[in-house]
């Protein structure tokens, strides 16, 4: 009998004893033990902090972006063998294809995000604040990496997307990880780690895994770690009791129970397209991964007098559902994970049916494919009525993990918006309606009680990624029972691992800490114009004050006409009674367009390849004809970038910052440009 191991330490290892059998979900044979005893998880946490971190925190952004990519395309060469090892945990091909495939994209869209970030180990956070009025003293918020460790507590359902999506931003963000996954399904999980662990992408001590208990360790972690859990909420708030925990204020991130919603507008009838995608949206919820989904539908509100044709329809499209052996092409639905875990939904089925009906499905039978419905965990959907959902508590409590779902009818919006929030915080809620209004009141009545939400119509309904999918760009989590964390989420993730610390000082101190050029710091102005530097000759701080330039009427009109921006305050003959005005002004662009005739270094080639655009551009004072206008031209930022064929030419992007002045040192005018340089080697 093959025995899971841990890789700790740098290597791989079998925990002590017999360890817990694991099982082939579809068969029900056993396929695996898995132990952790004799572990010392004080070491594992150590190893992390001391060798992974120090390792990941010299990287910069980009590197580690590099890093994450490289891994997604070294996954994607072995999708064959993770899909045969997925088969064994009850899901069919869709099923294998979210978990695998969406947690490798989720690395991609992380890989991705490093162009977010400067191309150094930290950055710096929204804006910075003028402290006085000479301009000698600002603060800003920088982000560093902790210097402790991830610990991710992960669910059964999903053994590869739920390390997979975590490890990307934590990696990102430049700590290690100590990945613990259910232990039911974490023979999965081992095999991608083997992969990820023989690539040698990752640095030693960035990854680490333990298949079975995770024994001590949240005893072990500080103030500088990071715990994540997805699973049971009663679980969830055991860990996080954990004494070192809340001694320490460890952030501990949770995912937990979730009583997810969908709603049919009052607007939707039979003839309107929105009534098939409800009831496709609400089927492929009960049905993907045998419903065993953190964001699946548990509550299904629909309009009074619609609920009967509800009930039928449904009914329709659950029969045309085929379960069985997730290898067989027929099969559309597979098992559960385990015996274990069906002998769970069938008792909390058995708290639902306290107060709700059973109107399609069976609890003690299963019509299967290629299979015996016995010695695999397979269950039939099940759907459920109950009438009275405002008088019952059970529905808007518990949660049948597997393929179950409650149909209840409301009155109004509002009706439907109260139901939503006694779920008491759900990951997600959608509403099916073509009716803006219906679909602006439900989400500001319920948007508080939900962590995301999909208003769905036939206008989005072929790009929807749907209700249950959760995107790396967009948070996931919810508010309340759902946890009250927050997973992904893009750049928000990412700073979830990293210290906010308020910075104070002068611009020429906030600029040498944060190797970004802050307005008020000394330049660097020296003999050699800007543009003809190579992308590696130049400094942040690397300055050009320019000459001087009259601004004309004639300018303006020129301008007026050539552009045909004729708006009356840059016209001569306009009354400016009244307006914001003294006389005719300049336009926001010509002065920028002025200004780039400025400090633009001309005819001669040089190492600026092209401009890459405008960021931020403000017009802060007017000009009038008769002011004089000078450019202080400063390299801001420099971001390398890699090359996408070996024939491109090797180049950056460099940030400038473009202060416009008038004749009496104000100014008229600030942007940040950037342009596209070529690198010297």
């Amino acid at each position: 009998m093959a025995k899971l191991e841990n890789f700790i330490l740098g290597r791989w290892i079998t925990g002590d004893g017999e360890g817990q059998p694991l099982f082939n979900a579809v068969t029900g044979e056993q396929i695996a033990t898995a132990s952790t005893k004799g572990i010392d998880f004080k070491d594992i946490l150590q190893y992390a902090r001391t060798t992974g971190n120090p390792a990941l925190r010299k990287m910069s952004f980009h590197e580690r972006g590099l890093m994450l990519k490289n891994l997604a395309l070294h996954l994607r060469n072995h999708l064959d063998k993770f899909y045969q090892i997925s088969y064994q945990t009850g899901a069919t091909k869709a099923d294998s294809w979210v978990d695998i495939e969406g947690g490798i994209g989720n690395l991609f869209s992380y890989a991705s995000l490093r162009r977010k970030f400067p191309d150094e180990p930290y950055c710096l956070d929204g804006e910075h604040h003028v402290l006085g009025k000479a301009h000698t003293f600002m603060g800003h918020h920088l982000l560093v990496p902790k210097e402790g460790v991830a610990v991710h507590i992960n669910a059964f359902n999903f053994p590869v997307w739920g390390m997979l999506e975590k490890i990307a931003v934590n990696l990102l963000a430049g700590i290690p990880a100590v990945v613990k996954p259910a232990t039911v399904t974490s023979f999965l999980t081992e095999a991608v780690v083997r992969e990820i662990i023989a690539s040698r992408i990752l640095p030693q001590g960035a990854l680490q895994l333990v298949c079975g208990s995770a024994g001590d360790m949240l005893q072990h972690v500080t103030a500088q770690d990071v715990v994540t859990f997805t699973g049971s909420a009663s679980t969830g708030l055991m860990l996080k009791s954990t004494p070192s925990i809340l001694s320490q204020n460890v952030p501990f991130t949770m995912e937990a129970d979730s009583l997810n919603c969908i709603v049919l507008g009052k607007d939707v009838t039979p003839e309107m397209p929105e009534w098939d995608i409800f009831l496709k949206e609400v089927r492929k919820e009960i049905t993907t991964k045998c419903g065993q989904k953190c964001t699946a539908i548990r509550r299904i509100f629909v309009p009074a007098d619609k609920i009967e044709d509800v009930q039928i329809a449904l009914g329709k499209y659950l029969s045309q559902t085929t379960i069985g052996n997730p290898l067989n092409e027929k099969v559309r639905m597979g098992s559960l994970a385990g015996e274990s875990q069906r002998a769970e939904v069938k008792a909390q089925v058995q708290k639902l049916l306290a107060s709700s009906q059973l109107i399609y499905g069976s609890l003690d039978s299963v019509q299967v494919i290629d299979a015996d419905a016995e010695k695999g965990a397979f269950m039939s959907p099940l759907l459920l009525l109950n009438e009275n959902p405002f008088q019952s508590k059970e529905v808007h409590e518990v949660e049948a993990f597997g393929p179950v779902s409650t149909l209840m009818p409301y009155d109004h919006v509002e009706d439907a918006i109260q139901l939503a929030k006694m779920g008491k915080g759900s990951l997600v809620s959608s509403i099916v309606t073509a009716d803006k209004n219906i679909a602006k009141s439900y989400v500001l009545g319920a948007g508080m009680y939900h962590g995301r939400i999909l208003v769905l119509n036939n206008d989005c309904a072929k790009e929807s990624t749907g209700h249950g999918s959760p995107l790396p760009l967009l948070v996931h989590g919810g508010p309340g029972r759902a946890g009250g964390g927050e997973e992904m989420g893009g750049i928000r993730g990412v700073k979830h691992y990293m210290q906010r610390v308020a910075i104070q000082g002068s611009p020429d101190m906030i600029t040498a800490i944060s190797n970004i050029y802050q307005p008020g710091a000394k330049g660097n102005i020296g003999d050699v114009h800007p543009f003809k530097k190579y992308f590696d000759e130049l400094q942040i701080g690397d300055q050009l004050l320019t000459e001087k330039r009259l601004i004309t009427a004639e300018d303006i009109d020129q301008f007026a006409d050539l552009s045909g921006d004729h708006f009356y305050a840059h016209l001569r003959d306009t009354d400016f009674s009244g307006t914001m005005f003294e006389k005719q002004v300049a336009h926001g662009y010509l002065i920028m367009s002025i200004a780039a005739g400025l400090f633009v270094s001309s005819y001669d080639k040089n190492p600026v390849l092209l401009n890459y655009g405008i960021d931020e551009l403000r017009f802060t004072k007017p000009v009038y004809p008769g002011s004089e206008i000078q450019v202080r031209f400063t390299c801001k930022e420099k971001t390398r970038q890699e090359k996408k064929e070996p024939t491109d030419i090797d180049k950056g992007i460099v940030k400038w910052l473009v202060e416009i002045m008038d004749e009496m040192g104000e100014i008229t005018g600030v942007a940040t440009i950037l342009t596209m340089v070529e690198r010297k080697n």
